[in-house]
């Protein structure tokens, strides 16, 4: 598919779309020694460029058959050097995570021409963390998430309708929802990461942090 229709009478050539980006650079000068420093520091300019939930990231798995997989999901937390979410345990990235326990993130910010990307093992959050930040979720959420099994197969939207309508029925009178046993954080813990910074003739900035032995970074510059 090279053309694609675009409105009556108009075609668009996918090999006809492209961006000039110029709008920043990156240089090992500016850059932070500590990548968490940078990313904190991209991530706030984010924030401040009100881009839409900037917080958005594509977290891509492997199953056990070297199959990948990727979704968007939603970072909650960055805990020292973890970059942390939340899903059901019992959904298709959480089998895959605890079946092959490494995963890599990418944030993309187009409105600053910009990405990161993180590369690492992953691990649970201990179960009062996930309890903890459960109970700060909207009420709606709490109940989907006892509705909901994730990537499962249902029969209708109705079934899954009847099934918060009886939740919302058994806990009307408490004020707490529990967490699920199924649900609850993981934790990326990243070894390798990079910082994209678009330029002007597609020779972009990328700068990749790397993790020694020692727990300092050594800092690379990529090719575009």
């Amino acid at each position: 598919m090279s053309d694609i229709p675009h409105g009556p009478g108009i075609r668009l050539s996918l090999a006809d779309l492209r961006v000039t980006y110029a709008r920043e650079s990156l240089s090992e000068a500016d850059a932070s020694p500590d990548p968490l420093v940078q990313f904190k520091h991209w991530f706030q300019q984010a924030v401040e460029a009100q881009i839409i939930e900037p917080n958005a990231m594509t977290l891509a798995t492997v199953s056990l058959a070297g199959l990948p997989s990727a979704r968007i999901v939603l970072l909650k937390e960055v805990e020292g050097r973890d970059f942390v979410f939340y899903t059901n345990y019992e959904s298709r990235k959480g089998q895959e995570l605890a079946a092959n326990p490494h995963a890599a993130l990418i944030f993309y910010w187009a409105e600053l021409e910009r990405q990161v990307r993180i590369e690492g093992g992953v691990e649970k959050v201990s179960r009062a963390q996930s309890e903890d930040y459960f109970d700060k979720r909207p009420r709606g959420s709490q109940l989907g998430a006892w509705v909901s099994g994730q990537s499962q197969v249902v029969q209708s939207k109705a079934e899954l309708e009847r099934k918060l309508a009886d939740l919302e029925a058994c806990y009307r009178s408490s004020e707490r929802v529990p967490a699920p046993g199924f649900w609850g954080g993981f934790r990326v813990k990243p070894v390798r990461i990079e910082f994209w910074q678009g330029r002007p003739d597609r020779l972009h900035d990328r700068l990749q942090y790397s993790l020694r032995e020692d727990g300092s970074w050594r800092i690379d510059r990529l090719s575009p």
